[in-house]
């Protein structure tokens, strides 16, 4: 018997999707999906220290060194002093990268009206409050997963 599709089951599917079309968007570029990700982040927030950045990414500040040493070798970000703490650099989009992501902005608002335009107009507001509860749903599990495991690491280590 075929297991009947889920819910889950189309969410993966479309997460997977967007995976693809990511890959192919950038084949043959040095573009990962973390590379993308802290350009939409310089993008939407302008200017910002490494220190800060790997803080809003979630990730090690080791991890973005290398992030930004790949793109700033692909002449897509630039890193310069901060102008009062001297111990921290401060990473900008390169001007060429500025117009790119105008550029990725603007396919991006493209596909998403794509996308919105396969929902009938009728149930476009009940599917975009249906994505943003099962999104924030999905935040709330994750975040008591992290807390339940941290509350186990900290008894491990207290036994």
């Amino acid at each position: 018997m075929t297991p009947e599709i889920t819910v889950l089951d189309r969410l993966l599917e479309v997460s997977e999707l967007f995976q693809k079309d990511m890959a192919n968007a950038f084949a043959g570029t040095p573009l990962t999906p973390a590379r993308t990700r802290l350009l939409w982040e310089l993008a939407a927030t302008g200017p910002s220290t490494q220190h800060a950045l790997a803080a809003r990414l979630e990730v090690s500040p080791r991890n973005i060194t290398g992030l930004v040493d790949a793109l700033e070798a692909g002449g897509y970000v630039t890193r310069s002093r901060h102008p009062s703490d001297r111990r921290a650099i401060v990473v900008s989009l390169a001007a060429s990268a500025e117009e790119f992501m105008r550029d990725m902005q603007r396919d991006h608002a493209e596909l998403s009206a794509e996308l919105l335009g396969a929902v009938a107009p009728a149930d476009r507001d009940a599917l975009l409050r249906g994505i943003e509860a099962i999104a924030g749903r999905l935040r709330e599990l994750i975040e008591a997963d992290e807390q339940r495991r941290g509350a186990e690491q900290s008894q491990a280590v207290g036994e």
